[in-house]
């Protein structure tokens, strides 16, 4: 099978590799390339301009800033968005409540929240996963008991990503406690993350960073008609939202791109800045993972080409999988060049050493998540066993 662009999708591929390098500003990418965290103001101004441009939500339906494109041109332009160092459009906004509310939202919380969710003007955070409730999240203990025209929400969830910066957070909240089976009587509730009785706290990670945080609510108390489609129907809409969240796991653009760069540290990474490529270990090495990423772009393409009817190929699964093998044995990498160096992440801007020693170990601790969030890859080998291999 030859897998070969169109002449109309190589103009494409031109058009968005030409947008994303001029009218994003450098400074946003070169912090993006660095491997540095970006403010929330950043990640803003971006998803900003790329909704004025009908780049941010391209997935959702055409009357709420989707675009008709087809599985191929979304995936070139989520590979080009990442090669050119672009922050992506927040999943939460764009990947997750957005299609959820376009797909089962009344009217009045379509025009309420999708136009201010795709501008980020409104900042989403998930509250799915709890304490004891992660992959297994059918068994959530948070609960929302009917009161009158409001629900009164009390339970914690965990591990919300970026949650310090966010206005609301769509939530999976049980409000049948006694329905027959943990999957029936949970639903789907919009929370102003303002309100009274909820509470944000950080939770500091094994890189020292505080990017995820736990949430608790205390007789929090939301209107009705902030829920999502119908009462005890949440677990289908939070299936339909982790579908969506899994298109575009292989983070292929930008593993390619931190491949490239380490290539360049390997340049002048050995004893008295001579080169590591010199030595055929490394060498092998990196050419091993060059080979495993170029299988993975081609299976990645092969994917795309046999998915239809807007829902991803069970084959995507396989991406998720290798994919984040592939971004964490990168990082991994990138630890080793660094050599002693590595260990340099809390030096201070007069340091010697060049910035990417300081930022590979916390990036390579960082991303022992990545083979965990949007299903774990343990996960992932049971869907391909049951769905592609039919055991």
């Amino acid at each position: 099978m030859k897998l070969q662009l169109s002449p109309e999708d190589a103009a494409f591929r031109e058009e968005m590799r030409t947008f994303f390098t001029t009218q994003v500003p450098q400074t946003t990418r070169d912090i993006v390339a660095a491997r540095r965290e970006l403010s929330k103001e950043l990640i803003v101004q971006t998803q900003q301009i790329l909704n004025g441009a009908g780049l941010a939500v391209p997935n959702w339906p055409v009357e709420w800033g989707g675009r008709d494109w087809t599985p191929l041109q979304r995936h070139i332009w989520h590979e080009e968005m990442q090669l050119a160092s672009v922050p992506l459009p927040l999943a939460f906004n764009a990947s997750m409540v957005g299609p959820v509310i376009a797909a089962f939202g009344s009217q009045a919380i379509k025009e309420r929240f999708l136009a201010k969710t795709a501008n980020l003007d409104i900042w989403w955070s998930q509250g799915f996963s709890e304490p004891e409730a992660g992959s297994d999240l059918a068994s959530l203990r948070t609960t929302a008991i009917r009161e009158g025209d409001e629900y009164v929400v009390n339970g914690q969830k965990a591990w919300t990503t970026l949650g310090q910066y966010g206005d609301w957070i769509f939530c999976l909240v049980r409000t049948n406690p006694e329905a027959p089976k943990r999957q029936q009587g949970i639903s789907f509730l919009l929370i102003d993350m303002t309100s009274p009785g909820l509470t944000v706290r950080p939770i500091e990670l094994i890189d020292g960073g505080y990017e995820v945080n736990e949430v608790f609510f205390d007789n929090v108390r939301v209107p009705i008609e902030n829920l999502v489609g119908e009462e005890n129907h949440g677990w289908d809409y939070a299936k339909f939202l982790l579908g969506n969240e899994r298109v575009g796991v292989a983070p292929v653009g930008s593993t390619k791109r931190l491949l490239a760069q380490a290539k360049t540290y390997a340049q002048s990474a050995g004893s008295g800045g001579t080169s590591l490529l010199d030595d055929p270990l490394v060498a092998a090495h990196i050419t091993e993972l060059e080979n495993e990423l170029l299988a993975l772009e081609l299976t990645a393409l092969r994917v795309v080409a046999n998915s239809a009817g807007g829902k991803p190929h069970p084959a995507s699964s396989v991406l998720k999988l290798r994919g984040t093998e592939l971004q964490q044995a990168v990082t991994e990498l990138i630890v080793d060049l660094a050599g002693p160096a590595s260990l340099a992440s809390g030096a201070g801007p007069d340091s010697d050493l060049p910035d990417w020693t300081k930022v590979a170990t916390p990036q390579f601790l960082n991303y022992r998540k990545a083979s965990i969030y949007g299903g774990s890859n343990e996960v992932q080998r049971t869907i391909v066993a049951g769905t592609i291999l039919g055991l």
